[in-house]
């Protein structure tokens, strides 16, 4: 009956649980008012925790307490429809026996984690027999894994735009605007969240009961390779910014000098057609010879302009 009622409690307050011996995962999703009611009475947070967990616009932090350790973390989510990444945020509660994680809406990484431990008995030994800073290690681990294909999406959508840019027909200017926005908010998110890790690291320790060093070591090569390869990307995509720009004005100036060699042949046909309906309209008509001469200087005008035109390299 009590493990019924435990069960019922779970589902209503959304929340998965997964013990082996004295250690205990709690993955809470979406969490609500209730869940700050019953963490506040089971585990004994300080509330200001627990008013940051419901607080969409935290910065990553890790604060420590005597008995507990309370980090926020924040992932770069990936939106099809707008094409662009937004700041997830997600909190851990680490204690000596228990790690709780809250986040809204479903996280894979925590879903690929739990239901290995649900399906391996070994697994679960392994990831929660550790200790809880050794269980968000491994949550940390398969979040940044998880991110990999993030990097190669956008390496894709980069030679793609390469094309775009020095292709004539195609107007890569807003491609490069939304590609750009999304590098620099991936950025905005990664960059703290490697000096996060740094830190969080000597925190751990006593919650872990392994060396977390070459494991902690292994991740930050990890978070160093994908804010590096940010890095990198924000260089690619502002030389195509600056290309675009440079190689638009050069099409809008080559049309507009068009325009203008098109108007400088133009105006002396409109002198000599003025100049020609004056001798229509005078008595007695024209003279042949009148005719050939004006034809004569009007085509002697155009080819000086054409003639300057091409010294000066304008045509």
């Amino acid at each position: 009956m009590v493990m019924l009622q435990k069960t019922t409690e779970e589902k209503r307050l959304n929340m998965r649980t997964i013990s082996w011996g004295d250690m205990t995962w709690v993955d809470i999703i979406d969490p609500t008012e209730d869940i700050k009611k019953y963490l506040l009475d089971n585990y004994k947070f300080h509330p200001l925790d627990l008013e940051d967990c419901f607080e969409r616009r935290m910065m990553p932090k890790a604060d420590e307490y005597q008995n507990y350790l309370f980090v926020v973390f924040q992932v770069p989510v990936y939106d099809k429809a707008t094409r662009i990444s937004t700041p997830r945020q997600w909190e851990a509660f680490v204690g000596d026996k228990y790690l709780i994680t809250l986040h809204p809406g479903t996280v894979s990484a925590h879903d690929d984690l739990r239901r290995e431990c649900e399906g391996n008995e070994d697994v679960k030994k392994e990831y929660l027999g550790n200790g809880s800073g050794y269980l968000l290690y491994r949550i940390l681990d398969r979040t940044l894994d998880v991110y990999f294909p993030v990097l190669d999406k956008i390496i894709s959508l980069l030679d793609d735009l390469e094309d775009s840019v020095f292709d004539e027909e195609v107007e890569a200017a807003k491609e490069i605007g939304t590609l750009r926005r999304d590098i620099v908010t991936q950025r905005r998110v990664m960059v703290p969240g490697r000096a996060q890790l740094a830190e969080l690291e000597g925190k751990l320790k006593r919650f872990s009961k392994v060396d977390l060093s070459v494991y902690w070591g292994d991740l930050m090569d990890h978070m160093n390779k994908i804010t590096e390869t940010l890095d990198e990307y924000k260089e690619i995509i502002e030389v195509y910014k600056d290309a675009d720009f440079v190689l638009s004005s050069y099409r809008a100036n080559r049309a507009i000098r068009m325009l203008s060699v098109m108007m400088a042949v133009a105006i002396p046909f409109l002198f000599g057609a003025g100049i020609y309906w004056l001798y229509l309209s005078t008595p007695g008509g024209v003279s042949w010879l009148v005719i050939v001469i004006l034809v004569a200087a009007v085509a002697a005008v155009i080819g000086s302009i054409l003639l300057f035109l091409k010294r000066k390299r304008l045509i």
